[in-house]
């Protein structure tokens, strides 16, 4: 911190200078803030997929895992959208187990 001037009408100066600092970064901000907001309220919104289908990896190859619905968190890293027809048919062929979180088969009506 700077050392300041020890007598009020100096002080007062720097108090007001700061004040008319201090509003002109506010008002950046809330531009900037305002701008942010607009972009926003442009970009489309990213639908998932319905469903997902997730892979672990096995000796360095991705190995089918699990079926998840699409807004899932408990994906693995490696994913792939599937349709809801692929997803039944790798449920029903026992390939893959649904996930037990978000329970896909019994959005899919396919009961394991």
């Amino acid at each position: 911190m700077p050392d300041l001037p020890p007598d009020l009408p100096r002080l007062r100066t720097i108090e007001t200078f700061l004040t008319f600092a201090l509003a002109h970064v506010q008002d950046a901000i809330a531009t900037a803030e305002q701008r942010e907001a607009e972009l926003r309220a442009r970009r489309p919104r990213r639908v998932p997929p319905a469903f997902v289908l997730s892979y672990l990896r096995e000796g360095g190859r991705p190995v089918p895992d699990s079926i998840h619905a699409g807004d899932c968190r408990m994906t693995s890293r490696n994913t792939k959208p599937v349709g809801a027809t692929e997803a039944r048919r790798l449920l029903a062929d026992g390939h893959v187990s649904a996930c037990a979180v978000c329970r896909a088969d019994s959005e899919l009506g396919v009961l394991e």
